[in-house]
């Protein structure tokens, strides 16, 4: 402890006692004087200056020792209420200043302790858990990001190098070229991903709500996979009901319907199908779409909506773990509601609820 410390604590502790001092002395000579007084008149008695003097001096005496009581018992009662309890958040706050997030403070006992320093307590230790939270989610979305990015860009330089090559065909070259265009459209589509997320995230994006059509968005997205399944042989079976409006913004809605295909198309196997539903239920537009791909098990259900999280490692290839955290920001924004529904070897089924057009 500091002398700057131990001075301000005695001058802290003689305040207290002067006003102690003060209340009591005015308190104990008041009932002193009206005491002796009555007694003095019910007795006929005359008082002298000299039994006043004894009387005052004892009086003073019995004011200073009452005082100095109060003043302990005061002490002892902030030190324990108040004093203590704030040393102990000023320590964890130092300790959350280091980086230590774990750090917790235990509230007080009700028998001495302050409700309003156990409400700052209860709000110091919720902060201090959602740091810890804020922080392992940096951590992980760090670790993540850094390995998304080095896979592509370890394709990218292998490849590069090989086609420095003079001894390659034609054929090889078209081919390697063709990695390294592969490796960057991916590299691509993780930062732009990465970059709409944050955006969602922080809010930066407001969302433009206008009435239109749900049923020509949902056909334009899944035109846009035709390609793809063509490629894979993959059946389409669609139940689209005409005129169902709906009032959200069309752009961040087509980001769901884009990244909902783009997942129903990648873990479908060749030859299998793919059905998109659009209906109304009450006050509702209704969105299925369903595949007959590998499913997903209870477990890999309940993280399929965190970023970078890949249930199928065998398909990690094909994305980068932001399709469905993205479409999960989007619905929470836009005010809808998406539920999963899979079982393993037989397929996935996301439904969205989406707000009709009054």
């Amino acid at each position: 402890m500091t002398h700057g410390h131990r001075y301000r604590k005695a001058l802290r502790f003689l305040s207290h006692f002067l006003m102690f001092f003060i209340v009591v002395a005015f308190v104990t000579t008041c009932c002193m004087m009206l005491f002796v007084t009555l007694m003095a008149d019910s007795l006929g008695l005359t008082l002298t200056g000299e039994n006043l003097n004894k009387a005052a001096k004892l009086t003073f005496l019995n004011v200073i020792l009452i005082s100095l009581l109060f003043t302990v018992i005061d002490s002892i009662r902030r030190y324990f209420a108040i004093e203590r309890p704030i040393k102990k958040i000023g320590e964890a706050a130092e300790r959350i200043i280091e980086g230590d997030f774990s750090v917790r403070i235990p509230r007080l006992n009700e028998a001495y302790g302050e409700n309003s320093l156990n409400r700052v307590i209860d709000c110091f230790n919720k902060m201090a858990e959602e740091l810890s939270g804020t922080e392992t989610l940096r951590t992980d979305f760090i670790a993540n990001v850094s390995h998304e990015l080095k896979t592509p860009l370890s394709v990218m330089q292998n490849y590069a190098v090989m086609l420095q090559s003079k001894s390659l065909s034609e054929e090889e070259r078209i081919e390697y070229a063709h990695a390294i265009s592969e490796s960057s459209k991916r590299l691509a589509a993780l930062i732009t991903n990465i970059l709409k997320l944050n955006k969602l995230e922080n809010q930066q994006i407001t969302p433009i709500s206008e009435s239109y059509d749900l049923g020509e968005q949902i056909c334009e997205c899944l035109l846009s996979f035709e390609d793809v399944w063509e490629k894979k042989n993959i059946g389409i079976d669609t139940d689209i009901e005409d005129g169902i409006k709906v009032c959200a913004d069309p752009e961040m809605m087509s980001l769901v319907w884009n990244n909902l295909f783009s997942n129903a198309f990648k873990f479908t196997d060749n030859g299998g199908k793919v059905c998109v539903k659009v209906f109304c239920d009450g006050e509702d537009a209704v969105v299925k779409i369903e595949d007959t791909g590998c499913g997903i098990s209870g477990e890999v259900g309940a993280h399929i909506f965190d970023k970078f999280y890949q249930g199928d490692t065998s398909h990690a290839s094909a994305g980068n773990g932001l399709g469905l955290a993205l479409v999960k920001r989007v619905v929470d924004i836009t005010k809808s509601s998406i539920s999963v529904d899979s079982e393993v070897g037989k397929g996935t089924a996301f439904t969205v609820k989406v707000r009709r057009d009054s």
